[in-house]
């Protein structure tokens, strides 16, 4: 049978992190990111509790019925896989940032049920906390119109003290974090997977370059494979510590629309970019600015909605 982890023995092992902060990184490897079944528990309870809560015969606990969530949790409990969760931690150089951290950002409280238990950062963990934090996102498969309004805006951005947020794509999220970098300037990149497998591939020397300059942040542990749900939650803690989002270009069925849908959600302010109206590209900001946001042009405007 397998040995399931219990908080003690953590504790034992690592005398530095309280016993809430090695629970929270316990449910960010056996909960899925944004289950509000796991975050509901975890409000009510507290961290600790709500594992006990998990591990113990309890069928229901302030209203909420444990038997699914204990089914998709207690299998990924064992003492072997907890443990190597740290020791990958420690090798990555991956710092845990849970709400009692000084640089736990406050933001993503609004997320309810459905905030991150827990981040994993490597770099400069102050950045999550930044208060001038806007986001620009967009479409994988940029134009060069979407590139240069991109550049443009995220420079403009930083001259003005803005951290700029993405989630590390190709096309214009990589634009966003490369002219931040490139204006001396503050980024943080948000991954669906764990923070030591950068994800595209291809951005591994921007993602390297991030974590010296600024910060690349997951609230999955190190070894998680990223998938196309956690691709979807991921965009929700780019809005949520975010002061304003904008999308830059978009499909009309991109996945930046998405983040846009959190931000709104959220009472976020929305900026979108508008493009030639035969641009498949930009077929997405045009709907948003239908459905009321703000058109944005320029880098000033952009800091308008923050």
């Amino acid at each position: 049978m397998t040995e399931i982890i219990t908080l003690d023995k953590l504790h034992k092992q690592h005398h530095g992190l309280s016993v809430d902060a090695l629970a929270r990184a316990v449910w960010s490897q056996i909960a899925e990111p944004s289950d509000g079944e796991a975050g509901g528990l975890v409000a009510a309870l507290g961290a600790a509790d709500a594992l006990d809560a998990i591990v113990d015969s309890v069928e229901i606990v302030s209203g909420i019925e444990l038997s699914q969530l204990r089914g998709r949790a207690l299998p990924k409990l064992a003492v072997g896989s907890v443990e190597q969760m740290f020791r990958a931690a420690a090798r990555h150089g991956a710092e845990l940032v849970t709400p009692e951290h000084p640089h736990w950002p406050a933001r993503v409280a609004d997320l309810g049920a459905h905030a991150p238990f827990a981040l994993w950062v490597r770099g400069n963990t102050e950045l999550l906390a930044d208060e001038l934090t806007t986001s620009i996102v967009g479409a994988r498969a940029a134009t060069g119109y979407g590139e240069h309004v991109t550049m443009e805006m995220a420079a403009g951005l930083v001259d003005r003290g803005h951290t700029i947020a993405s989630g590390a794509a190709y096309g214009i999220d990589g634009m966003a974090h490369r002219a931040a970098l490139a204006s001396r300037g503050r980024t943080i990149a948000y991954l669906a997977g764990g923070v030591d497998r950068f994800c595209p591939s291809g951005h591994d020397a921007l993602l390297t370059r991030i974590v010296e300059c600024g910060a690349v942040v997951s609230e999955l542990p190190c070894g998680t494979a990223p998938t196309r749900w956690r691709f979807l939650a991921r965009n929700r803690l780019i809005a949520a510590n975010s002061r304003a989002t904008t999308v830059v270009e978009a499909g009309w069925r991109s996945d930046s629309l998405n983040t846009a849908t959190s931000a709104k959600e959220l009472g976020r302010p929305i900026g979108a970019v508008p493009g030639p109206v035969t641009s498949a590209a930009s077929a997405g900001c045009h709907r948003l600015i239908r459905e009321g946001a703000t058109v944005v042009t320029t880098a000033e405007e952009v800091a308008e909605l923050a």
